[in-house]
């Protein structure tokens, strides 16, 4: 997507705007686990090319609020579907329903969340 780069297995940078992907969490990239954090289990780096490629033709932000990193909450959309959805059906991220506003992922992809919270 032109203008859109992928930083991790559930944030983007659009133009400049940090964007994280509502309701999941992904492994992250090594040395990004702070100490006493519960970070997601996996591979950061396949996290993050399993969202590059979904991110396939016009991706489609849905705003929700903003977290205390001051980064956007969003759902994105693209061809490819759902991209909170694709990383949870793909193994690349887990489904925190604290972090999913209205629980709007699980009605989206509501098998994927299950399996994953």
């Amino acid at each position: 997507m032109e203008g859109c780069t992928v930083t991790d297995g559930d944030t983007i940078r659009c133009n400049g705007e940090r964007i994280r992907l509502l309701g999941i969490d992904a492994p992250e990239l090594p040395g990004h686990c702070r100490t006493g954090r519960n970070c997601a289990p996996g591979d950061g780096y396949a996290s993050k090319h399993s969202l590059a490629e979904a991110m396939i033709g016009t991706i489609r932000i849905s705003r929700v609020g903003e977290d205390h990193y001051g980064r956007t909450l969003a759902i994105l959309s693209g061809d490819r579907g759902d991209l909170s959805c694709w990383q949870l059906q793909h193994g690349q991220a887990i489904y925190k329903s604290q972090w999913d506003d209205g629980l709007r992922v699980a009605r989206i992809c509501p098998k994927a969340a299950l399996l994953s919270d």
